[in-house]
């Protein structure tokens, strides 16, 4: 009897682990979709790659905006609602320098747990924040924390916008920029979104110098191996007017 009931135990307990498990895929797994419709890669039969940077825009941006222009390449700039608030003027320097602009919730909250209305608001709020101030209309949307929840669905189907996670997580607000660098310039395949940030959360005056050391020596160094830096709309949609 007591074989049994530890057997019964050992089987309900990897019933809840194997749960939990798939539980946390669906929130923050990179392919799933089981939320909301979202990519994380492109076509892996051409050598392009997509620099995306998350949480700005904030009083760093305009140094990134420089490193980007001295190697001609374009970026996806996925931005929260209070900081183009904060600093409109940064927000419409990244339009003008032609890189494109993605939607990154208003407040750059956690959404689990949240209701499918807090939601909704959230990135509705910054919808409407990037368009006024950009003269954009964001087309992707990327969860802060890559985290997902039930009534992201809807909420993106509501504002034209699709999901975003990322191939490589640069962890550029915790590693030196050569580490990052490195570890960018490893792992790059054709099809590439990395996930750098020009911010940090909401802070004002984030202090982001690994995200440009990165930047910097990356770009030559993938650009010799053929590979071509492109927004998120060139490297997913064939019509990449569809991002006005």
């Amino acid at each position: 009897m007591r074989m049994m009931d530890f057997a019964t135990v050992e089987l309900a307990s990897a019933a809840v682990a194997s749960a939990a498990g798939a539980a946390a895929y669906a929130v923050r797994g990179r392919s799933s979709s089981l939320f909301a419709p979202s990519v994380y890669r492109g076509d892996p039969e051409q050598p392009l790659i997509a620099l995306t940077f998350d949480d700005g825009p904030s009083r760093s941006t305009p140094a990134l905006l420089e490193i980007l222009a001295d190697h001609g390449v374009p970026a996806t700039f996925f931005m929260c609602g209070r900081n183009v608030r904060r600093f409109p003027v940064i927000a419409q320097e990244v339009r003008i320098a032609g890189h494109e602009i993605g939607n990154h919730s208003d407040n750059h909250s956690y959404l689990h747990f949240k209701t499918p209305e807090y939601i909704f608001r959230d990135l509705a709020i910054a919808q409407q924040t990037i368009r006024a101030t950009t003269g954009v209309r964001p087309r992707w949307f990327r969860a802060p924390y890559g985290v997902r929840w039930f009534g992201l669905r809807s909420a993106q189907q509501r504002l034209g916008l699709t999901g975003v996670m990322w191939t490589v997580i640069a962890n550029d607000w915790k590693w030196p920029g050569c580490r990052v660098a490195r570890m960018m310039a490893q792992r790059a395949r054709n099809g590439t979104i990395y996930c750098l940030h020009d911010g940090r959360g909401l802070r004002p005056s984030p202090d982001i110098r690994s995200t440009l050391e990165a930047v910097d020596m990356v770009i030559p160094k993938l650009q010799s191996q053929g590979y071509r830096f492109v927004t998120l709309t060139e490297m997913l949609c064939r019509d990449s007017s569809m991002n006005a």
